[in-house]
C-alpha cells in the first residue's frame, strides 16, 4: 500500500529531526508576532506531540484565569515571521458542558467574556486554526472539525497516525480529502518529525472552508467527507488490543490488574525516590552547617539556617516523589492503560458521586496532596472535580508518616505488629473519610446528576520517555513555584515566632526558650480550645506548628518536651513517652495518643494544600470550606476518641 502524501510534499523529502523543523524563537521588537494560531483536536490524536515538535523545547505555559486547564504557548518561526501557537485542551466538541470545550470555544470565538488572558488571543479570534485529525479515527474527529470549520476561521487540517492507520487497513487519499474539506491538508507525525516542516507553510495558505451549514448537518457532512476520501478494510482486526481490553476492562481481572499496577507504581515512587530524597536532605544539612560555620552567630545565621534553608529543604525533599509520580503516570497514560483503569474504577467510585477519572488524583494523594489536587483537572464535570479536590487531603500523604510512626510507637512500644496494624488503620480511616466527604458534598452543596463517563479507549502504544520527562519536570517546577514559596514564607514566620523573644541570659534549656517565645505564649492562650482532645500547652504548640506542614509536628514536639530537635534519637522517643505536663501527669496518655493520631489522620495536611485548592477549585471559598470541614471532622472525631478511650480506662 503506498503511503498517503500531501499533494505538495516532495516524494523524497527527508524527515527532519523532531523539534528542528520549526525552532522556537522568543519574539523581539524586530520579530513581532504576525500570526496567532490555535491547535485544536480530540484527546489522544497526537496534538500535543505535534506541538512539541513544532515548538522544540522552549515552550511556556499559561493558565487561563478562572479555569482548571492549561494551554501551552510557543513562538514559532513561520514563513511570514513569528507565529504564536497555542495548544488548546483536547475536547470532543465545542458545545459540550466541559471546561475543555468552553475554553476552546471561547478562544476560537475571540473570548467575548474577556475571561482568558492569553497574549494574542485576549482581544480577538486567532488568525488561523490547525485541526489535528487522527487517521485511525477520522469519522469521530471530523465531527469536531466540522464545528470548528463552521466558525469561519482560516483553517488547515493536520492528519496524524498515518502509519497506525495503514496497519489497520485504512487509506486516506490526500487530494480527495483536501477537496472534500475545502482547506489545506498536511500529513505529519510529531513523533518521527515526518511532515512537520509542512505545517507552518500550510498555515500561510489556510482558507475559510464551507463546512456544514449547522449543528444538525455535522454528522451528515462528516460521513460524506469520509466517504469521499477514505477507505477501510473492514476485515482488519487488532487481536492484541481486543485481548488486552478483555483483561483490563474485566470487572474482576481489571480490578486485580489495576491493584497490581498501582502497587508497583507506588512501590517505585517510595523506593526509587529514597536516594535523591536522602541526597537533598544531606545537601541542605551540609549547607546549613556551612552557613553556621561561616556566618557569625546571630539572628541572620539562625534565619538562614533554621528559617530559609530549613523551609526550602523541607519542601524540596518531596520533589523526587512528585516528579517520579508524574513521570510514571505520564508513561501509563501514553500506553493507553489509564483510560482502561478509569473505566474499571468508575464502577467502584460511582456510588460515592465520583467518576473513574478521580482514581489517579486520589491515589496520588498518598504521595502528596498538592500535585494530586492539580491532577484533578482531568475530571470533566465541575461538581465531581471539586468533590474530588475536597476528598484528596484525607488521603495519608508521606508527610504524615513521621507523625504516625511517633504516635504508634508511643501507643505500642513493645509490639511492632500492633504498630503496623494501627499504621494501616490510619490509611484506611483517611480513605474512608475522603469517600464520605465526597458523598456528603455530592448530596448537598455539589448536588447534581452524575453525567456518564464519556471515555475514549485509545490504542495501545509504546510510551515516550522524553515527553513523559517533560511533563514530570513541568509539574515539578509548578510545585516548586506555587507551593515552595508558600512553605518558605511559613517556615520563616514559624522560625521567628519560635525564636523570639529570646530567653533570659544564661537559660540554656530549649524548653524554657519554647515557653517564653511568641509561639509558646500562643500555645498557652489557645490550649483551652484543644483541651477536649487531650492537648496540653506543649501539644497545642505542636498542633499549631503542624498546620504549616505536617512533618513539623515531630520536630516541634521534640523541642517542646525533650529539649532537642533530633526526634530520631532513641532517648528522645523514650523521653517523649514519659514527658510530663505542667501538672506532672503524662503528656501522651493512651487517650491523648489515640486522639492525636485520629486528629492528624483527618486534619488538613498543610496550608499550601489550601492555596492549591483555591486555585484549582476556582476560589478561596472552597479552600476555606475544606479547612473548616477537615478541621471540624478531625476535632470532633478526636474529642470522641479521647472521651471514649478515657472512659474505658
Amino acid at each position: 500500500m503506498p503511503p498517503a502524501t500531501h499533494p505538495n510534499e516532495p516524494a523524497s523529502a527527508a524527515a527532519p529531526e523532531v523539534g528542528a523543523a520549526a525552532p522556537t524563537v522568543a519574539p523581539t521588537d524586530a520579530q513581532a508576532v504576525v500570526q496567532t494560531v490555535a491547535l485544536v483536536g480530540n484527546p489522544n490524536v497526537g496534538k500535543s506531540t505535534l506541538f512539541n515538535a513544532l515548538a522544540g523545547r522552549r515552550q511556556k505555559t499559561a493558565n487561563f484565569p478562572g479555569t482548571t486547564q492549561e494551554a501551552h504557548l510557543a513562538s514559532v518561526r513561520a514563513p511570514r515571521g513569528q507565529a504564536l501557537l497555542a495548544d488548546l485542551p483536547g475536547c470532543y466538541g465545542l458545545h459540550l458542558d466541559t471546561s475543555e470545550s468552553r475554553i476552546c470555544k471561547g478562544v476560537l470565538a475571540g473570548d467575548p467574556d474577556g475571561t482568558m488572558a492569553i497574549r494574542g488571543f485576549a482581544t480577538g479570534r486567532p488568525d488561523a486554526v490547525a485541526i489535528v485529525v487522527d487517521a485511525t479515527n477520522v469519522p469521530r474527529n471530523l465531527r469536531l472539525a466540522g464545528e470548528v470549520i463552521a466558525l469561519g476561521l482560516p483553517t488547515i487540517v493536520v492528519v496524524t497516525m498515518i502509519d497506525a492507520a495503514e496497519r489497520r487497513g485504512i487509506t486516506i487519499d490526500a487530494r480527495k480529502f483536501e477537496a472534500a474539506l475545502g482547506c489545506p491538508v498536511v500529513f505529519a507525525s510529531g513523533k518521527t518529525g515526518k511532515g512537520v516542516q509542512d505545517v507552518m507553510p500550510a498555515l500561510a495558505r489556510a482558507t475559510v472552508a464551507a463546512g456544514p451549514l449547522g449543528p444538525g448537518d455535522i454528522d451528515a457532512w462528516a460521513d460524506a467527507v469520509y466517504a469521499k476520501a477514505c477507505t477501510a478494510d473492514v476485515r482488519t482486526h487488532d487481536a492484541v488490543t481486543d485481548r488486552l481490553d478483555l483483561a483490563f476492562t474485566h470487572p474482576v481481572l481489571g480490578v486485580a490488574a489495576f491493584a497490581a499496577i498501582m502497587t508497583g507504581l507506588f512501590w517505585a515512587i517510595f523506593s526509587l525516590a529514597t536516594i535523591p530524597m536522602d541526597a537533598i536532605e544531606g545537601f541542605f544539612g551540609w549547607l546549613g552547617g556551612v552557613v553556621g560555620s561561616t556566618l557569625p552567630e546571630g539572628a541572620v545565621a539562625d534565619l538562614l539556617a533554621d528559617g530559609v534553608l530549613a523551609g526550602v529543604g523541607g519542601t524540596l525533599v518531596f520533589l523526587p516523589q512528585i516528579v517520579l509520580l508524574f513521570f510514571l503516570i505520564a508513561l501509563l497514560e501514553q500506553t493507553g492503560y489509564l483510560a482502561r483503569a478509569a473505566f474499571v474504577i468508575d464502577r467502584l467510585l460511582r456510588p460515592f458521586g465520583l467518576p473513574g477519572h478521580a482514581f489517579v488524583p486520589l491515589l496520588s494523594g498518598h504521595a502528596c496532596a498538592i500535585p494530586a489536587i492539580m491532577s484533578a483537572r482531568a475530571i470533566p464535570d465541575f461538581r465531581q472535580r471539586v468533590a474530588t479536590i475536597l476528598a484528596i487531603p484525607f488521603m495519608s500523604c508521606s508527610a504524615r508518616i513521621p507523625v504516625y510512626v511517633l504516635l504508634t510507637q508511643v501507643l505500642f512500644p513493645a509490639s511492632t505488629a500492633r504498630q503496623a496494624l494501627a499504621f494501616t488503620g490510619c490509611y484506611a480511616l483517611g480513605a474512608g473519610a475522603g469517600l464520605l466527604t465526597a458523598v456528603v458534598a455530592r448530596r448537598t452543596i455539589l448536588r447534581g446528576k452524575s453525567p456518564p463517563m464519556a471515555l475514549e479507549l485509545p490504542r495501545y502504544q509504546w510510551p515516550g520517555p522524553i515527553d513523559a520527562a517533560r511533563v514530570a519536570l513541568h509539574r515539578g517546577w509548578l510545585f516548586i513555584r506555587k507551593a515552595g514559596t508558600v512553605i518558605l514564607a511559613i517556615s520563616i514566620v514559624l522560625w521567628w515566632l519560635s525564636a523570639y523573644p529570646q530567653p533570659p541570659e544564661g537559660a540554656g534549656d530549649p524548653r524554657e526558650a519554647a515557653r517564653v517565645s511568641f509561639l509558646g505564649r500562643i500555645g498557652d492562650a489557645v490550649q483551652p480550645v484543644f483541651a477536649p482532645i487531650g492537648a496540653d500547652r506543649q501539644l497545642t504548640i505542636g498542633i499549631l506548628a503542624s498546620f504549616a506542614a505536617r512533618e513539623v509536628f515531630v520536630g516541634t514536639m521534640a523541642v517542646q518536651v525533650a529539649g532537642t530537635d533530633d526526634a530520631e534519637d532513641a532517648g528522645v522517643r523514650e523521653r517523649l513517652m514519659e514527658a510530663a505536663r505542667d501538672d506532672g501527669t503524662r503528656v501522651f496518655t493512651p487517650a491523648t495518643s489515640w486522639a492525636m493520631l485520629v486528629f492528624f489522620v483527618l486534619a488538613i495536611q498543610c496550608l499550601p494544600t489550601l492555596v492549591v485548592t483555591a486555585r484549582e477549585a476556582g476560589g478561596w471559598k472552597w479552600a476555606l470550606l475544606q479547612f473548616a470541614w477537615m478541621t471540624g471532622v478531625a476535632y470532633v472525631a478526636a474529642a470522641v476518641v479521647y472521651g471514649v478511650v478515657g472512659a474505658i480506662g
